[in-house]
């Protein structure tokens, strides 16, 4: 397919991907030539099955009107993309339809790897989304598209709607009764059935033929003064309207909406399994990650807590299968981690007693960066106020309780044990504000490794319960010792961020390790050097956010970084958040172990290997940036 890389050169967006991928993009295309004039794809019917390029002849694109009459017709040559709005913001149903002409050629790019692409390059995900923004400006064009959901809709409210079957939730079974029941025995067999909807049948075959529900008898038998003893079938309601249970719950709120129906009957295997209300529908949409949340918040006691942090990879799983970024996939993690803790902590509280003293529970490593990820163990620490000598003794006896308590029942719920002990459980890391004080003030001033490490692992600290002013007082303490010229500091903790490299090899391949029987390599280890290389220039350049991609911004924004610098690290960071979650969620739902870190080299398609490759190299050049700036060497 080598011919392909010069039209792909051609092409937008496909002009914005390096030759190393457009070479791997190439050989995943898959010709086809059309022999005869073709309706190739019909609006909101067809389903893409990728995007098309056009290497010879012409596609002519155009909506049916209400007439089959064509409206916005435009033609197309190549070099010319086609699909790629229907597959990111078209659910994968064809937007326009397309008659491609007699003796056209056109490449098709399947649309897993088009995904792969979208998640990958950014640039190349908004030239879809920036060419629909232009097109909606046109009104004709406009008037035949309906505007895609806003970004909380799509993502976050109606997460399920686009992901679940109708197999998946609980259908109401069909009560009913023939078309010469009279009325009142309708309203009889309502009320004993408890049900405000009964299905009529047509006597002779038994086939649902209407359907009459608490508002058919208020409006046409009571407000009509209609007589009790006449048939059902004068009253009721039709037409009746069914549905598969295998489409999804989308496609069924789409048809209660056009057929204006308040009620569908779920067909399966033949027969009428039972039905689904447009209430039911609407209910099922509101089941979001925030609706979740607020689920946590109710959750009573630590086994109701573990079922909830259980049900979140197949939440995530979910959004990132909808194109979700991996950034907010990992917030999303953090969130509902952080409100576990929250529950935890308050349940502890309740068990022993009010604290002694005021005091801030603090979150430290990827959860204090809000970068949680399903495999996670504890980060965290305590620090309370300063008391007379008299009561430091009670007062710390307190607070090493309090701490073992919420560290085994966080780690009953899933969030293990740290194996390095940067844990509140452990007597070094709940202390008082004055000893956390002297903590990181001999980190700074006795540069030797061990402490550079300490001082990067506890400086993502993050508050998430208690009295934030001392975890506030904590860091303005550290930002003013920050202020005072420490060459040494900053040589020893750049040091720390360079002791893992991308694991390329000197051909620029992707280092491996076997484990087992697999080759593998660390995504966690691949993405530290980013994590490490950020926190070394928000110490320098006095920014207080802890997370990753909030530091990469802030540093763009004083000019630091360059616009094209943030994009580079911002793109690379979260594509390899996202490549860690999904496996993570294969590690639980299909290999049914413990999430770890590691990523079969196997699993990786062409295109995800390459784009991992042009990610190393991506670090690598930041990474020697940093060991000129901050050690003035490069080895």
């Amino acid at each position: 397919m080598e011919h392909l890389i010069p039209l792909l050169q051609k092409t937008p967006p496909f002009s914005l991907l390096p030759e190393s991928v457009l070479q791997e993009v190439s050989e995943s295309m898959q010709k086809k030539t059309f022999y005869k004039e073709t309706l190739a794809y019909r609006q909101e019917v067809t389903e893409m099955q990728g995007v098309d390029v056009i290497m010879e002849g012409e596609y002519e694109t155009f909506f049916f009107d209400a007439s089959q009459d064509k409206r916005c017709i435009e033609v197309h040559h190549s070099p010319y993309c086609f699909g790629g709005i229907s597959v990111v913001l078209n659910r994968v149903r064809a937007l326009k339809s397309v008659m491609a002409k007699k003796g056209t050629v056109v490449y098709t790019l399947p649309k897993k790897e088009f995904t792969e692409l979208c998640n990958a390059y950014e640039e190349f995900f908004h030239y879809f989304t920036s060419d629909f923004g232009k097109k909606m400006l046109d009104e004709e064009f406009a008037h035949f598209v309906k505007t895609p959901a806003s970004f909380e809709e799509s993502y976050f409210a109606a997460d399920q709607l686009y992901s679940r079957k109708i197999e998946s939730i609980a259908f109401k079974d069909i009560v009913s009764c023939t078309e010469s029941t009279p009325i009142f025995e309708v309203a009889r067999i309502m009320s004993k059935n408890k049900v405000s909807c009964l299905f009529i049948r047509r006597e002779t075959d038994q086939k649902i033929i209407g359907y009459v529900t608490d508002i058919t008898l208020r409006d046409k038998v009571i407000a009509e003064c209609i007589d009790p003893q006449k048939a059902v079938s004068e009253v009721m309601d039709n037409p009746i309207v069914s549905i598969s249970s295998d489409a999804y719950l989308y496609e069924a709120v789409l048809m209660m909406f056009k057929t204006k129906t308040r009620y569908l009957l779920v067909e399966k295997d033949g027969d009428m399994a039972g039905f689904l209300s447009r209430n039911r529908l609407l209910s099922e949409q509101a089941q979001s990650p925030l609706v979740f949340i607020q689920s946590v918040k109710q959750a009573g006691n630590t086994i109701e807590l573990r079922k909830k942090w259980l049900q979140v990879p197949d939440m995530i799983n979910q959004l990132l299968g909808r194109g979700v970024h991996g950034e907010i996939a990992s917030q999303i993690i953090t969130t509902i981690a952080d409100t576990i803790t929250v529950k935890v902590i308050e349940n502890v509280i309740r068990q022993i007693g009010k604290p002694p003293a005021k005091f801030v529970f603090m979150v430290t490593g990827s959860e204090g960066r809000k970068e949680q990820t399903l495999s996670t163990d504890q980060d965290n620490g305590i620090i309370y106020e300063d008391k007379a000598n008299e009561q430091r003794e009670t007062v710390r006896e307190y607070f090493l309780d309090f701490a073992n308590r919420v560290s085994d029942d966080l780690n009953t719920i899933g969030f293990v044990y740290c194996k390095g002990e940067f844990m509140a459980s452990n007597p070094k890391w709940t202390h008082s504000l004055s000893h956390w004080k002297r903590n990181y003030e001999e980190w700074i001033n006795e540069t030797v490794p061990e402490n550079a490490m300490k001082f990067s692992t506890l400086f993502d600290c993050r508050y998430i319960y208690g009295e934030e002013s001392i975890i506030n007082e904590l860091k303005d303490f550290i930002q003013e010792k920050l202020q005072v010229p420490n060459e040494r500091f900053f040589t020893f903790i750049a040091k720390n961020a360079l002791q893992y490299e991308p694991p390329l090899t000197f051909f620029k391949r992707i280092k491996t390790q076997t484990i087992g029987k697999a080759e593998v390599f660390d995504i966690k280890t691949a993405m530290s050097p980013i994590v490490d290389l950020l926190r070394v220039y928000a110490l320098r350049h006095h920014i207080d956010s802890e997370n990753t991609g909030e530091r990469m911004k802030k540093l763009q924004e004083t000019g630091v970084f360059s616009k094209e610098q943030y994009q580079e690290l911002h793109h690379s960071y979260y594509y390899l958040m996202a490549l860690r979650l999904k496996n993570q969620v294969y590690q639980i739902n299909i290999e049914k172990k413990m999430p770890d870190n590691y990523i079969e080299i196997s699993r990786l398609t062409k295109i995800e290997r390459v784009t991992l490759i042009e990610i190393f190299k991506t670090i690598s050049n930041f990474q020697q940036g940093i060991r000129m700036k901050f050690t003035g060497s490069l080895s």
